[in-house]
C-alpha cells in the first residue's frame, strides 16, 4: 500500500480512535494487511465479537473498509491508511489528541506487560536485541523537533504497512517513543 498518513481533525474520528483496542486492531490491519474479525481477535487478544464491533466503529469513520479478498464465507477488513497524526489546531482537537494519546499509552503499557510476561518464550536471538531505553536529554524545543524528525527518517523505511522486501525472518516489532519536557526536574 502506498503511504497514506493523514492528519485527523474530525472530532468524531478522533474519538473513535481514543480506545486502546481500536488502536491495536487498526495497527494490526495497517501492519499485516486484510484480516477477519477472528484474525484480529487472535492478534490483539480479544474476542471476535468485540473486534467485529470495533471494526464497524472504525469503518463508520473511514479508517477501515471491507476487503474483497474473502472467500464468500469470511469477511476480511483492511486499513484505509498507513498511519496518522491527530490535529491539535483547536481546543476540541487538542482534547481529542489527548484522549488518543492516553489510549496509545494504555496500549503501549499493555503490550509491554504482555512482552515481559512472555519474554522468556521468545527465541534467544530476539531476546538479545529487545530493548527498553530511557534517556534524560537536555534539548530546546527546536532540538527536540530535529531529534524526532531524524528518528522518523531512520524508522520510516521499516514501517510494515509500506515496506516491501522484508527479510524472511522479519517479525512485527512494536516501537514506541515518548518525548516530553519535565519542567523542574533538571538543575535550576
Amino acid at each position: 500500500m502506498r503511504e497514506r498518513r493523514p492528519q485527523l481533525t474530525d472530532p468524531a474520528v478522533v474519538d473513535a480512535l481514543a480506545h486502546p483496542v481500536r488502536l491495536d486492531v487498526l495497527g494490526y490491519l495497517m501492519s499485516s494487511g486484510p484480516a477477519t474479525a477472528s484474525a484480529c481477535a487472535r492478534a490483539v487478544g480479544d474476542t471476535p465479537s468485540n473486534c467485529s464491533y470495533h471494526l464497524r466503529v472504525l469503518a463508520a469513520h473511514g479508517l477501515v473498509e471491507p476487503d474483497d479478498s474473502g472467500d464468500g464465507r469470511s469477511r476480511p477488513w483492511r486499513a484505509t491508511l498507513t498511519g496518522f497524526t491527530v490535529g491539535t489546531d483547536t481546543a476540541d482537537a487538542d482534547a481529542g489528541a489527548g484522549r488518543v494519546l492516553a489510549a496509545a499509552v494504555e496500549l503501549d503499557h499493555h503490550l509491554a506487560r504482555e512482552f515481559l510476561r512472555r519474554q522468556q518464550d521468545l527465541p534467544e536471538r530476539w531476546r538479545e536485541v529487545d530493548s527498553h531505553a530511557s534517556f534524560g536529554l537536555a534539548l530546546s524545543p527546536d532540538e527536540l523537533a530535529t531529534v524526532l524528525r531524524r528518528i522518523d527518517a531512520v524508522v520510516r523505511p521499516y514501517i510494515a504497512a509500506t515496506r516491501t522486501g522484508a527479510p524472511e525472518d522479519a517479525e512485527h516489532v512494536h516501537l514506541s517513543l515518548m518525548a516530553f519536557p519535565r519542567p523542574g526536574f533538571g538543575p535550576q
